[in-house]
């Protein structure tokens, strides 16, 4: 695939693409798709929805009430630009670490570096030193702002080179002020650089699920093309929807769910520093919250929670990042009669890919593909199985994986299609149903037992808050299946009663040998299980 001509002055990320035939076959089925030669994504999410919209309308909120409109956001992230561009010396291409809380400031500083024509970097808040060293030698990080008070661990990395500037303190060196300068006679609109639809926009490093992360690099167009398949063919926001979510901008679920798909809707966002389940439920009660972000658990944590909140301004709840169980899809929506929108994406990905809204959903199962996507079940081999067969789930579509110089690239990219590296079924009717992670199907005596079917179960248990399950080797089966459970706060329930009770919902072969009680599961700083530690574990 040939590349259209780029803007980038530092061409480090074009360079490190993978070869052109180790990346998956793109497909562009849709007019929305069909984007200039010339695309800056920062530009089209803000710029053209004031042009479109105008400068008044609502874009971010806080838990305090802070409310920037549009045109704000357009004049902060302009004095950004410049403080990058003409203070400290970002050019096009340069990678620029971003780093703080859940927040406008973070939004903006993703927008400015983007309509900078630099590489966006964002990464978790959570994430300590060795793991920031380790982010900024992959992408060779030349810049990052940080806030104030999650500098400590990025100084702690010690990264040769690293200029970074703060933001949200009282340094005269603080972004904030460097921006405020920019007031005084300079304040016209930074003129976004004309970068290439295919010039790399953002690196999104993998969670962590599976050991040492991975660089995703997607271009301008990657980021409108997520927006204008799932949101605008499935979510449907209008512009006077407010968005929120559990998912920190550094996750590429919050980022799509959070800033750009509002952005590209007109609509606003209410972007909350602390978004656990507690927090999450009065914030959407009292700001009147029409969309949701978050994941599985957090669903289910919610539901024991909802007497005294109001949610009858939501209307939309979308789930990812796990398999969302059909039992808590049902127990939602007796509670609150809102049917919430499961879906399956990546970060190679970007976003959702395979999801379902409205009387499409059928609880249980991920859904379909989403318009401008493609996908199907296919052996190790790569051929396509029958329907009700479990195999891999292919996906291709607009947007394909493209790891920074990275060897797993043709593990994840075969013959074309992307292999996400879950197990599914597709339906006759072409619903696809999530079995296991791939590597989380466990085979013993000759059973092949999913994981996630065996968690579903034991979470059915009234004292079970949280359940993982993982293969531990066994000379006789090959590997036995062993339960780390999470109990709630005073539970005496036994291991005892919880294999009876197992046996109650899953054939013998299926039920766990072991059950070990943890205070809490391994997980990434997204949330995510990390069943590879439970595995180093047996």
């Amino acid at each position: 695939m040939e590349l259209l001509p780029s803007a980038h002055a530092d061409t480090f990320a074009r360079d490190h693409l993978p070869p052109p035939h180790a990346w998956p076959e793109l497909v562009f089925q849709l007019p929305e798709l069909a984007y200039p030669d010339r695309l800056n994504c920062a530009a089209e999410l803000l710029d053209a929805t004031v042009t479109r919209f105008g400068p008044d309308r609502p874009a971010f909120r806080t838990a305090a009430g802070e409310v920037w409109t549009y045109g704000e956001l357009r004049r902060r992230v302009d004095r950004i630009a410049r403080v990058l561009t003409e203070d400290l010396g970002v050019v096009p291409g340069n990678r620029v670490l971003l780093r703080g809380p859940t927040g406008p400031w973070l939004a903006a500083c993703w927008l400015a570096v983007v309509k900078a024509g630099a590489v966006a970097v964002t990464v978790l808040a959570q994430q300590r030193a060795q793991e920031l060293a380790t982010v900024c030698a992959m992408a060779r990080v030349q810049f990052a702002l940080c806030h104030a008070s999650a500098l400590a661990d990025l100084r702690r990395a010690g990264v040769p080179g690293l200029r970074i500037t703060p933001y949200g303190g009282t340094d005269p060196g603080d972004l904030l002020h460097l921006a405020a300068e920019h007031r005084e006679g300079r304040d016209d609109p930074f003129p976004a650089v004309p970068t290439s639809a295919d010039d790399v926009a953002l690196i999104a490093f993998t969670s962590g699920t599976t050991g040492r992360p991975k660089g995703c690099m997607h271009f301008h167009r990657d980021v409108l093309a997520v927006a204008d398949t799932f949101s605008r063919q499935v979510l449907r926001p209008r512009p006077d929807d407010l968005f929120a979510g559990s998912p920190p901008l550094g996750f590429t679920f919050g980022l799509g769910g959070l800033v750009v798909f509002p952005l590209r809707a007109g609509a606003c966002a209410l972007l909350l520093e602390q978004a656990g389940p507690r927090q999450l439920l009065p914030a959407l009660a009292e700001h009147r919250v029409t969309v949701l972000f978050t994941a599985p658990t957090a669903y289910k944590a919610m539901l024991g929670e909802l007497d005294g909140h109001d949610l009858s301004a939501l209307r939309r709840c979308v789930s990812a990042g796990e398999n969302l169980p059909a039992d808590t899809w049902r127990a939602w929506h007796e509670r609150t009669g809102l049917r919430i929108i499961n879906g399956i994406g990546a970060t190679e990905l970007l976003h959702i890919f395979i999801s379902a809204a409205d009387e499409d959903i059928r609880p249980g199962t991920t859904g379909r593909v989403v318009p401008g996507w493609q996908a199907r079940v296919v052996d190790p081999d790569g051929r396509p199985v029958a329907d009700n067969e479990p195999g891999l789930l292919a996906v291709r579509g607009p947007v394909g994986c493209r790891y920074l110089a990275d060897p797993r690239q043709g593990e994840y990219v075969r013959d074309g299609w992307n292999l996400t590296g879950d197990t599914y079924v597709r339906d006759p009717e072409g619903y696809f149903r999530y079995v296991a992670r791939a590597d989380d199907m466990i085979i013993s005596a000759g059973y092949n037992i999913a994981g996630p079917e065996v968690e579903e179960a034991l979470l059915r248990h009234p004292d079970v808050l949280e359940a993982a399950v993982v293969g531990r080797p066994d000379e006789r089966r090959g590997q036995v299946v062993v339960a780390y459970a999470v109990t709630r706060e005073g539970s005496a329930v036994s291991e005892d009663a919880l294999r009876a009770f197992m046996k109650d919902e899953l054939a013998p072969h299926k039920c766990p040998r072991t059950f070990v009680f943890l205070p809490a599961l391994p997980r990434t700083a997204t949330g995510k299980v990390q069943r590879f530690r439970l595995r180093d574990l047996e």
